[in-house]
């Protein structure tokens, strides 16, 4: 079993629900939360999208696909939980871990187009909403105004994950609510609705529309924020309490995962009550549904609590995609961007092809683009289930919590359905597109090898066991492993204050500190944090990241004592540009050395040029040291 340490995924609310304290049911409450905000995710617009078409086209034929999509999603939700729980590691953690470079870059990459993809259709569903309750806001200032929303998480998120989760639940509680009292209106035939769980496609176009329901319910973002959100939970890491652990979480995503089953199950069912069998069967839009609703069903109230569902869950699943791309950068790239500029990024990403479609193509053209992005999260579904089936197959790293042969056996037959339909869905739309198009030979030489070249990077996925050999351990700690530092004796200034960011670029700081003051002068050693609760909460945040810093700065501290130095340790909040000067100020210090990390221009952009701040807010001189 992987019990690595260090810097923990979703660090700022990591290990901070307590269970420890509670007993019986009260101790099942405290474990219920992460799944509530997974299952929003499997009710966002995109999913209206798939359903609303469907049901109208096909009638209640495409039900079966919804209890597929959820049987799947409940087995490799638990699994996330299962990894989440035993290792202490997310899913983008353990692939960072696993795979070589190039191949998590690629994953990456993958995982970044799923978070956009899901993004656009939160960005569309929340902008009809708008349009729907305000027929004065036209959909293109709807689509401008979703960026407003891109701070409502960083607000949640420092009044604690509690706070967050009693939101997402609210936002779920108003979507069911309003769907089965439009069920309660429409009166849909229940024996017609039974015919609808027997399989079976009525043709290609439902298999297009069953991969955008499979893509649309299990969400491969989903799967790498579930195996962070477990990890908010605090208990011992003793074999009894991870059984309990993973039981606990399971019986969560079991509730929530049903309940996001109805509001899917609703909607198709709403759509082919309303519109199949009245004839209506080209319903492909939001708006149209909308529309109808009150002429089919006879009720104003059903088009009102249809467009106030569509805003709540546009507005609940862009927080946890918010979260969701958190979890996949610091995961992969080890990159900690500060929130707002996170959340503006993948907004703005969603936002760019909705404006352009909306104001090229016109509104009728938002139905197909949200098909199209849950097609496109379908396609992604493989690269994200296959590493998680093989990392909870590992007793490498799960040890005596492995999963057991049944949930092997059925964990690859559900990637076998969904890789062998998404197959067939590309090899048809290739096909249709290539006859319909005149750039034949364009198509052949881009599409076609991109095609090829993600369908042999899958079969690397499914077969690395199998050819892997062992290699180095990789760590996707933030700040890497804590080098014992070698000395390099000389001397000079009196008062030292030395930056530490506990990477291998401490040895050359801490060295040219010493060489420049000898054992006659006295060192601080500097280190700032910079994650949301430090820069909201400044010295009384009291998280995981804090403790764990200010040990590894005393482990610094420890060392140069027993070397013969004199040394104290300064651990700030916040703004790096600001708390350096202040804590070379209170240090009196005569020099400040700093290392330098190569950031290219870009990286400064997004990261910020500490150096330039520093160097003009301070009086005394500073000394970098390069990287390498």
């Amino acid at each position: 079993m992987n019990t690595k340490k260090g810097t923990r995924s979703l660090e700022e609310v990591n290990a901070s629900v307590n269970t420890s304290s509670k007993g019986g049911f009260r101790k099942l409450l405290a474990f219920f939360g992460p799944a509530y905000m997974i299952s929003v995710g499997y009710m966002d617009p995109g999913n209206w999208a798939t359903d609303i078409e469907g049901g109208s086209r096909f009638g209640y034929s495409l039900i079966w696909v919804l209890l597929m999509s959820n049987l799947i999603a409940l087995l490799l939700q638990s699994h996330c939980a299962r990894l989440g729980i035993v290792t202490g590691r997310d899913l983008a953690q353990a692939s960072k871990d696993h795979y070589p470079r190039f191949i998590n870059f690629f994953l990456y990459i993958l995982a970044e187009i799923a978070i956009a993809a899901c993004d656009l259709a939160e960005v569309i569903g929340m902008a009809i909403g708008i349009h729907l309750l305000f027929p004065a806001v036209s959909l293109l200032t709807g689509v401008c105004i979703t960026v407003l929303d891109s701070f409502v998480l960083l607000f949640l998120l420092n009044s604690g994950i509690r706070k967050l989760e009693a939101f997402i639940i609210s936002l779920v509680a108003i979507i069911g609510v309003s769907f089965f009292i439009e069920l309660l209106i429409a009166k849909p035939d229940a024996a017609e609705i039974a015919k609808g769980i027997i399989p079976g496609l009525p043709g290609n176009e439902a298999l297009y529309i069953a991969i955008g329901i499979i893509g649309a319910t299990v969400m491969p973002h989903n799967l790498y924020l579930h195996s962070s959100l477990v990890q908010t939970r605090k208990f011992e890491h003793t074999p009894k309490e991870i059984r309990k652990a993973i039981r606990f979480n399971v019986i969560d995503s079991t509730i929530a995962l049903n309940l996001a089953l109805f509001v899917n199950a609703a909607i198709l069912i709403l759509a082919g009550a309303s519109f199949f069998y009245s004839g209506h069967h080209e319903v492909r839009e939001i708006q149209d549904a909308h529309e109808l609703l009150a002429p089919m069903l006879g009720s104003t109230l059903a088009p009102l609590l249809f467009a106030i569902a569509l805003i709540a869950a546009g507005q609940s699943s862009t927080v946890t995609g918010t979260l969701a791309g958190q979890v996949i950068m610091e995961g992969y790239l080890n990159l900690r961007l500060q929130p707002w500029i996170r959340r503006l990024m993948t907004r703005l990403i969603a936002i760019i092809p909705a404006f352009l479609t909306i104001y090229f193509f016109g509104e009728d053209k938002t139905g197909d683009l949200l098909v199209l992005s849950q097609v496109i999260l379908s396609l992604q579904l493989g690269f994200a289930i296959i590493p998680l089936i093989h990392f909870v197959s590992s007793k490498q790293k799960m040890g005596t919590f492995v999963i057991p042969l049944w949930q092997k056996v059925l964990s690859w037959m559900a990637v076998t359905v969904i890789v062998y339909l998404n197959c067939q869905m590309l090899i048809n739309k290739l096909t249709e597109w290539m006859a319909d198009s005149k750039h034949v030979l364009l198509i052949s030489f881009t599409v076609v090898p991109f095609m090829l070249f993600c369908f042999l990077m899958l079969l690397y996925i499914i077969f690395e066991p199998l050819l892997a050999r062992k290699k180095e351990k990789r760590s996707s700690d933030f700040h890497g492993h804590i080098p014992t530092l070698a000395f390099d004796k000389r001397s000079a200034y009196k008062r030292v204050a030395v930056t530490v960011d506990f990477s291998d670029s401490d040895i050359r700081a801490v060295n040219k500190a010493v060489s420049l003051g000898g054992k006659d002068a006295s060192y601080t050693l500097i280190h700032v944090l910079e994650s949301t609760n430090a820069v909201f909460y400044g010295e009384d945040a009291n998280d995981r990241e804090r403790h764990t810093d200010y040990k590894n700065l005393l482990h610094y501290a420890e060392q140069l004592k027993q070397e013969g130095y004199e040394c104290q340790v300064k651990l700030g909040f916040g703004n790096p540009k600001t708390v350096i000067p202040d804590a070379v100020h209170e240090a009196r210090a005569d020099i400040l050395v700093m290392g330098t990390h190569g950031h290219s221009t870009f990286k400064d952009i997004l990261l910020g040029t500490t150096v330039e701040r520093v160097r003009h807010r301070i009086n005394v001189p500073l000394v970098l040291v390069p990287n390498g």
